[in-house]
């Protein structure tokens, strides 16, 4: 299988298409994976390549929310890939390449029990007492510009932290339904439900977190003392949070409002889109190194005994 390509048939555009053509939109290029599979599956190894550059990003992201973990992130990313390529030959066509892509996807994040990436679930009560323990302290208009950027970082690790309160199937479905607004035909067929129970399941996603965060979340209720820029000294002096060294506020270009279904739309004032919003803030990230991603899944022993045969 696999065998490199004798002539030169494939020509397509600079890799920015493939890092934000979103696959969770109805307007997505799936000609364009089509067109990538054939010649990957013919032995063209840089179309490989860039069938996994295209979707890296989002998958990266799918598996950084799930489990909170720059390294879980990864290893997921990397795991998925293998089991996809691995499966390439079978792949028949009868249904799109991203709702394939992502079904294994899906199945592998819900399903893993790699140690490493345990993709563990807590209460929102413990969870929130926790954050209640962090001491508060004001900063003032200067310590505030200074450490904007750990404010940012702090808020994001906090809220992402509350998606582990949802259970996988939940998280999952909240992250594709409300963050991305998946369409929900798309996303039931990628979940393996109906449609109808998708919005289910999405309504109470989105119920749990939000009440919840109505309740002791700043960013949502103003009449919540919860401040991520007043639990900023604490976290720093604890070792949480390295202003030199952020882990979430980092190595993006986008948010991932900027390439969900309605961005263009205006912003709503209601609590609904207030809370969405909060999540939608998130940065769309680079891997640490993408091209490492790529590198390890090419080195698999697995992998190089395929592309060599």
């Amino acid at each position: 299988m696999y065998k490199i390509a004798s002539c030169k048939r494939y020509r397509f555009q600079l890799a920015l298409s493939y890092h934000m053509d979103n696959p969770f939109q109805l307007n997505y290029t799936d000609q364009v994976d089509s067109d990538l599979v054939k010649l990957a599956v013919s032995g063209d190894k840089k179309a490989l390549q860039n069938l996994i550059i295209r979707h890296q990003i989002f998958i990266y992201n799918l598996a950084l929310k799930m489990t909170k973990s720059v390294e879980d992130a990864e290893d997921l990313t990397q795991e998925v890939f293998i089991k996809a390529i691995t499966a390439l030959t079978k792949f028949e066509g009868k249904s799109k390449f991203r709702t394939w892509l992502y079904r294994i996807t899906v199945n592998h994040f819900l399903n893993t029990k790699n140690s490493k990436a345990k993709l563990q679930t807590t209460d929102f009560e413990t969870y929130f007492d926790s954050i209640d323990k962090i001491p508060d302290h004001t900063l003032t208009t200067n310590e505030q510009n200074e450490l904007a950027g750990s404010i940012e970082e702090i808020r994001i690790n906090c809220t992402a932290g509350m998606l582990l309160c949802l259970d996988r199937e939940q998280r999952m479905i909240y992250i594709l339904g409300e963050m991305f607004e998946i369409d929900h035909n798309l996303g039931s067929e990628i979940l393996g439900i109906s449609a109808g129970n998708f919005r289910i399941r999405l309504m109470r996603a989105r119920q749990d977190l939000y009440n919840w965060m109505n309740e002791r979340c700043g960013l949502v209720n103003k009449a919540n003392p919860c401040r991520c820029a007043k639990k900023t000294r604490a976290y720093i002096e604890a070792g949480f949070v390295d202003p030199n060294n952020l882990v979430f506020n980092t190595r993006y270009k986008k948010k991932i409002y900027d390439v969900s279904a309605h961005n263009a739309l205006p912003i709503s004032h209601t609590i609904e889109d207030l809370n969405k919003d909060v999540f939608q803030q998130h940065p769309l990230q680079e891997p640490v190194s993408s091209q490492k991603i790529v590198e390890e899944i090419f080195n698999n022993d697995f992998i190089k005994l395929i592309l060599n045969t």
